[in-house]
């Protein structure tokens, strides 16, 4: 039992690492988008709800334009569903996990906001200008 719970804490813990991930899949080159991904588990705290609610929030006022020509999708993901097990572990979200997915030139960057989303999860406002701000960044990367 105590194998199981170190297991489980070290997948959370390097799931929250904040650092971005290369992921090698076969994307189509000329491709170039931002993919924001909210994991959440089945059973879901006011800090998780909220993590969503201002994800949503954030790409409505600020980004609208680059929803509708498919520069930045959201995804939502139940990480307790099976059809979802295969993408929660290739992001390592065990739980409740924030990403964005920087996709340029066919090449998958991940990075991990977890830690952000769930120091600024509540406070909307905050949460909204620190969000925006990551996104514009990696806009203009793109």
């Amino acid at each position: 039992m105590k194998i199981l719970s170190l297991a489980i804490v070290s997948i959370f813990l390097f799931s929250c690492s904040g650092k971005a991930q290369e992921n090698q899949s076969k994307i189509d080159k000329k491709i170039s988008k931002i993919e924001v991904i909210d994991f959440y588990g089945t059973h879901r705290c006011v800090t998780c709800k909220a993590i969503e609610s201002n994800v949503i929030y954030t790409l409505k006022t600020y980004f609208e334009d680059e929803l509708k020509n498919g520069k930045i999708s959201l995804k939502t993901v139940n990480v307790d569903d099976e059809n979802n097990y295969k993408m929660a572990e290739d992001y390592q979200a065990a739980g409740t996990a924030l990403f964005l997915n920087i996709i340029k030139n066919g090449k998958e960057t991940h990075i991990d906001l977890t830690d952000f989303g769930f120091s600024k999860g509540r406070n909307k406002e905050e949460f909204s200008k620190e969000l925006k701000s990551k996104i514009e960044t990696e806009l203009k990367k793109l």
